[in-house]
Order: structure tokens, then sequence, then C-alpha cells
């Protein structure tokens, strides 16, 4: 029987590309099914005509609004992952995607986090707002976001992307296991492993240790991402 590698879109930032190898490998290694995983590229969508946004003053990464393109590039057939670049992944992904429901559009983690800092990582700005993180991992149920076409991601606000108004409404949002996309330094740190029930994705929003400034952000949680990025780069004899 044919296997059907799951589709995995990351959004990539330049000055994240040991976050981004890093998170690859990871779930390469803890998958048990095929994956086909594509970084998401600015110039690349650039260059094919996808994504023409001036800069926004608020955006944080370079992926803040190409995430919004995963259904254009699935040609709004079947379903997709996006993830942020700034994650770990210590779990099968399989699990998560088992988790896709015909009922919803999207299904995502549905933090309740409202920042209290004003600044994010190399001193980006740091914007609230309802759903707060909710965007930064999504299984997209593609036929049904047929509103995202590249003329509307390229033209809607911010805040009508993060906030799905390309959806009908809430009752569209499914809601995903929280420990699929685990806050570090926002929630409470973790005290099991994947294993043992912890979280499955580990998630630096505000920052992770590929930045010299923060290589202990997360205390114990960065030792063990240092220790990813180490079996990565792991030669063998």
């Amino acid at each position: 029987m044919a296997v059907t590698p799951i589709p995995i879109f990351i959004g990539y930032d330049p000055r994240e590309r040991a976050a981004t190898n890093v998170l690859l490998d990871s779930l390469y290694q803890h998958s048990t099914t095929p994956l086909a995983m594509t970084p998401l590229v600015t110039p690349q969508l650039e260059t094919q005509g996808l994504y023409r946004r001036e800069r926004d003053p608020k955006q944080s990464t370079a992926f803040s609004f190409t995430r919004f393109l995963v259904p254009h590039l699935m040609g709004y057939e079947g379903w997709a992952l996006f993830m942020d670049c700034d994650m770990l992944c210590r779990a099968d992904i399989k699990a998560l995607w088992d988790q896709r429901d015909d009922r919803y559009g999207v299904m995502c983690v549905q933090h309740e986090h409202v920042p209290g800092e004003t600044v994010k990582f190399l001193g980006e700005v740091q914007s609230a707002y309802p759903k707060k993180n909710w965007s930064s991992l999504m299984l997209l149920n593609c036929n049904r976001c047929t509103r995202l076409t590249v003329d509307y991601v390229n033209t809607a606000t911010g805040l009508e992307l993060h906030r799905f108004h390309w959806l009908d409404g809430d009752h569209e949002i499914g809601a995903l296991d929280a420990g699929w996309n685990h806050l570090v330094d926002v929630q409470a740190a973790p005290t099991a492993a994947a294993s043992a029930g912890g979280p499955g994705l580990l998630h630096w929003t505000l920052g992770g240790p590929w930045f010299r400034d923060q290589r202990t952000m997360g205390g114990p949680l960065a030792a063990e991402w240092f220790g990813a990025r180490d079996d990565a780069m792991k030669l063998w004899d």
C-alpha cells in the first residue's frame, strides 16, 4: 500500500537557519512515517510571484505572512502542517497528524497568551492580539482555506490573517493537544519527556538558544536543544 508523506511547511528566516536545521532533523529522527518538508523561503516565493508584501514594522520574522500561502502551494487539496522554525520536535509528528478532523478548516493549539514584554528577540516588536501564537503551528484543511488566495495573502492585514478572518467563524477552528506547541519561558516548564507525557513540540517564541544572547533561554530546554543540534552534526565512524 502506498504511503503518502506528511506535507510539512516550515517558516524560514535567514537569521534562524540553525533553528530550522535542528527542527528538520528532530522531525526526521522521531517520525515513524515519511515526511515531505518545505521551508518557506521568502525570496523563492517572491521570484515565483507569490509574495510581494512590503515589510511590516510589526513583522518580527520573514515568515509572518508567507505561512498563509500553504493552501495555495497545496493546490487547495488535502491537509498540510505549518510550523514556525523556532521549534524542536521531541515526539512522533504522526501523532499530531492523526488529530486532523475534517469538521474544521484549521486546527491549532489555542493558547491564552497575553505577552507582558514589548520586545522579542533581536529587538523585534512584540505584538499583542487575540489568538496570539495560534498560527505558529497549524493543521490546514486546504480545501476549506480557499479564501487564502495569493492576492488575499498579499493584501490582507496581519490581524485578518493571524486571527483567521478567512474562515467563516471560530467554529471552523479545531483545538489540538496543548503539548504540540509548548511556549518556552511563557508556559510553566515541562517536568517530563515526551515519552512520559511531556510536550511533543517545544516553541521558543521569545527567541531561542541559537541566538548568542539567548543561549540559556529555557534553562534545561536550551541544553536539550543544544543536544539535538550536536546529534544532528555528529560524525559517525
